[in-house]
């Protein structure tokens, strides 16, 4: 199985950024890790053995990027406003760094964003944000609503980063439309703590009328990552 190291300073972060990516070819998927998760989550947690054959055959191509969470929404050290400022630099350090770089690497354009718990609520975000960037969402196992993370204080930039507060206000039928052409898919399991969470999400992209599927796996477990990988995988195609 390819397997690749990559890191450099980033500009818009201030600091070294890793990422380690699986396969040489096939649609990119960029996996963001769940809130005490890093770029090699998903290496750690045996992800990759259950997709081998997506890499192994070209199906795919992943981008294991670094983490977000513990300098931003865990980051009890620092004012809520200021997790979320950290937030804005990881998502520049996204769009101007890693697609740049994904699309010198990988001349297919399609983009999938594919996460478990918060990396599931980036990869919806990102999508909502910039609908023409990313092409299809796979939410594993997510929540949404990111106020618990940051002393349920409010204001514009934690607003527009927090769909269930600014999807139901959107009216520019523009954006909607765009939003409308993402495939978007969350899932979760049975006894998933956030299984209400991702219902919520989804009863909100219905009052938008963005089309999306949303599935609860009939599979109860203590460990979420003995199904995100088959979940994942199943989603890819």
């Amino acid at each position: 199985m390819m397997r690749t190291y990559k890191s450099w300073k980033s500009p818009s972060m201030g600091k070294e950024m890793e990422m380690l990516i699986f396969g040489k070819q096939g649609t990119p998927v960029i996996l963001f890790p769940s809130a005490h998760g890093n770029f090699k989550e998903w290496e750690e947690k045996k992800g990759f053995e259950l997709l081998e054959e997506q890499i192994e055959e070209g199906y795919n191509q992943f981008y294991c990027v670094d983490s977000f969470a513990e300098e931003s929404f865990m980051n009890e050290k620092i004012d809520p406003l200021a997790r979320i400022e950290r937030f804005n630099q990881y998502q520049a350090y996204i769009m101007d760094e890693v697609l740049p770089f994904i699309s010198d690497n990988n001349s297919n354009p399609f983009i999938i964003a594919a996460g478990v718990a918060i990396g599931a609520y980036c990869s919806l975000l990102m999508a909502l944000k910039y609908p023409t960037n990313f092409h299809k969402v796979i939410g594993l196992c997510g929540y949404y609503d990111i106020k618990v993370h940051l002393d349920d204080v409010t204001d514009d930039s934690i607003y527009y980063n927090n769909p269930v507060d600014f999807i139901p206000n959107l009216n520019d039928e523009k954006l909607l439309k765009h939003i409308s052409s993402v495939d978007i898919r969350m899932l979760s399991y049975k006894n998933d703590p956030t299984k209400d969470a991702t219902r919520k999400m989804s009863d909100i992209l219905w009052l938008k009328f963005i089309e999306h599927e949303h599935y609860v796996w009939d599979n109860e477990t203590d460990d979420l990552w003995t199904l995100a990988p088959q979940m994942l995988k199943d989603n890819l195609f």
